[in-house]
């Protein structure tokens, strides 16, 4: 029998949103981290800091906002599921 992953909720605020820029910018939580983000979508190039926890979140937090993306606004409260314990 296969075991299930724990999952976590991430919780992200847009805070900056720039279409001529190409970028969205804000804030992701999960458990008790808590990061910044710049993703430019143009390049799709996402940065994530501080660098402790980053490899927990940047490939999700990265699926997330390229799915979410014409939907995600400035000030706008988003939350999606990780598979595995951060």
């Amino acid at each position: 029998m296969a075991k299930r992953l724990p999952q976590t909720t991430a919780y992200v605020r847009v805070t900056r949103q720039s279409w001529e820029a190409g970028t969205i910018a804000g804030e992701v939580r999960a458990n008790h981290y808590e990061w910044q983000f710049e993703w430019c979508f143009r390049k799709g190039e996402l940065m994530v800091n501080p660098s402790l926890g980053r490899a927990l979140i940047k490939e999700p937090l990265g699926r997330f906002l390229e799915q979410q993306d014409y939907q995600l606004e400035p000030g706008g409260d988003y939350s999606f599921t990780i598979r595995g314990d951060v």
